[in-house]
């Protein structure tokens, strides 16, 4: 099972790592999504919570508070291909608006998913530290 494990990638991303990898993942997504299943949200918002708990795995120790702050930012940013385009901007920001409020339970969801990963592995940190300075003294 370790061996299995050890395969797959072990990114850290930084907090600005995070956000552009959440963000270009998300809107190639969202474009995908646009092009092969015309704009389905609910196949967009189940494939955010990969991403979600992806992003949280992968974020570097010292940025871990940064994950849950900038999915939400990446779930609307790949939004933008699947709103609706009718009737111009005003059109376009209605969709968007519409979409978000139609998939705030994944898009919490998601957040809660990256947030309790953060959270966990922020918990084991402070615990070893603890350790490390019982041991020391």
């Amino acid at each position: 099972m370790r061996q299995a494990l050890r395969r797959f990638p072990n990114p850290r991303l930084t907090g600005l790592g995070c956000g552009l990898f959440c963000g270009a993942v998300m809107f190639l997504l969202g474009h995908l999504d646009a092009l092969l299943l015309g704009s389905s949200l609910t196949v967009y918002s189940v494939l955010f919570v990969p991403v979600c708990v992806l992003t949280a795995v992968w974020v570097r120790r010292g940025d871990l508070m940064t994950a849950p702050v900038v999915l939400p930012i990446a779930f609307a940013v790949g939004l933008v291909p699947l709103a609706d385009e009718g009737g111009g901007i005003g059109g376009h920001l209605m969709g968007l608006f519409t979409a978000l409020a139609t998939q705030a339970g994944w898009l919490y969801g998601g957040t809660l998913a990256a947030g309790l990963i953060v959270l966990a592995r922020r918990v084991r940190q402070v615990a070893r530290r603890a350790a490390a300075r019982r041991r020391a003294t």
